[in-house]
């Protein structure tokens, strides 16, 4: 029997999903239902917006209005829907490839702006769905199968790049950390600008199986052992940080948003 969750916030027909077995994405999805359902957000009023991807099925599981879109468009299209709707809350779910490859440029700008976005970027390190192929966030020298003898391409911190081109609210969770993930989603969607939360996720079809990361569980129990909280980086010694990787939240600043500005320019000439 589906809990409460699920049935309220969920296309109970569509599941189960089709996620491989052992891919984080599900937790992922889970915590942005449960943070929409602890805040008690009016579902009409929730718009989900996904462009292409193994991150982009999400849209089609989840019980609110959403838009399946076209392959790194998702945050060209979210920026249309809150323009004409600013009372709404936008979220899109994304992938590293979908946001930092084909729309990147839509990420910077709406970054730049300041729009009133939650955006939740699904980083698996690999393009999943199109056949394994390298993104913008694999690792230098990790493979893929278009990087069959690694990946020589440095990889974005895409919270770094959030953050330079403007974002006002910027963290980052894993798969594992599901709780720290709704916390931080659940303060994307409270934050009056435009928020990114990066939740790092696990390939074992693909990633895991091309650099040989062990089994589903070993590639979660990895996010476990290697992502430490931004906040205990000062108290640690240069020993214990040697391969370390970090989480928490980056940034947050309060700025003027786009839409009310927008709506200020409508007001000056009524």
């Amino acid at each position: 029997m589906p809990s409460q969750l699920v049935l309220d916030n969920f296309r109970v027909n569509k599941l189960p999903h089709i996620w491989c077995p052992g891919c984080g994405h599900g937790i992922l999805m889970r915590a942005i239902t449960v943070a929409i359902d602890e805040l008690g957000l009016d579902k009409d009023k929730v718009c989900i917006v996904s462009g292409i991807g193994c991150s982009s099925r999400a849209a089609g599981y989840m019980d609110f209005s959403t838009l399946h879109t076209t392959h790194g468009r998702a945050i060209a299209f979210a920026t249309g829907l809150k323009m004409a709707n600013p009372e709404l809350h936008v979220i899109v779910i994304t992938g590293d490839g979908d946001c930092s490859a084909i729309g990147g440029n839509h990420l910077i700008h709406a970054c730049r702006r300041n729009i009133d976005i939650t955006t939740v970027v699904f980083n698996n390190n690999i393009y999943g769905m199109t056949g394994g192929q390298f993104s913008p966030t694999t690792p230098q020298l990790d493979k893929g199968t278009t990087a069959p003898y690694g990946n020589i391409d440095k990889p974005f911190d895409i919270c770094q790049l959030a953050k330079g081109a403007g974002a006002t609210y910027v963290a980052r969770s894993t798969a594992y950390h599901a709780k720290q993930m709704i916390n931080y989603v659940k303060k994307g969607i409270q934050h009056k600008g435009f928020a990114l939360v990066e939740g790092i996720s696990s390939c074992p079809t693909y990633y895991g199986r091309k650099n040989r990361k062990g089994s589903a569980v070993d590639m979660i129990m990895n996010l476990k052992d290697t992502y430490v909280d931004i906040k205990v980086k000062d108290k640690m010694t240069p020993e214990q940080l040697e391969g370390k990787l970090f989480m928490g939240e980056f940034h947050e600043s309060v700025e003027p948003e786009y839409t009310q500005l927008y709506q200020e320019i409508i007001d000056r000439f009524k």
